[in-house]
């Protein structure tokens, strides 16, 4: 997972991810993250690129922009919002993608990590 994109805005983030491929926009519902008809969970997708937003004032103004690659190639852009109304199937989800991070870079010795 790549933390190093720090852009100024959520839509900023956007447009350099679709120059770097990530074309197709993705939504989450029930669970899954769909595009098209074909629907994804956790064991089929992989976080490549993460970026988060706040608000200047407004907390329900959080958002996270994610790049995402499926296991069948496919590479496509989540935006969620991060505030009161992210609903229980969506954060199970997210949790279960960033645990598999977590513990796959917890496997890594400490020279490896870059």
């Amino acid at each position: 997972m790549n933390e190093k994109f720090k852009y100024a805005s959520a839509s900023e983030a956007i447009t350099k991810l679709r120059a770097l491929g990530f074309d197709k926009d993705l939504t989450l519902k029930d669970g899954f993250v769909w595009w098209d008809s074909g629907k994804f969970g956790a064991d089929d997708i992989k976080i490549a690129y993460v970026s988060r937003y706040e608000g200047n004032s407004d907390p329900g103004d959080e958002a996270t922009v994610y790049g995402l690659e499926m296991n069948n190639g496919l590479k496509g852009i989540l935006v969620t919002g991060d505030g009161i109304y992210s609903d229980s199937n969506t954060v199970a989800l997210l949790q279960k993608l960033h645990r598999a991070k977590l513990d796959k870079y917890s496997n890594i010795s400490p020279g490896e990590a870059t």
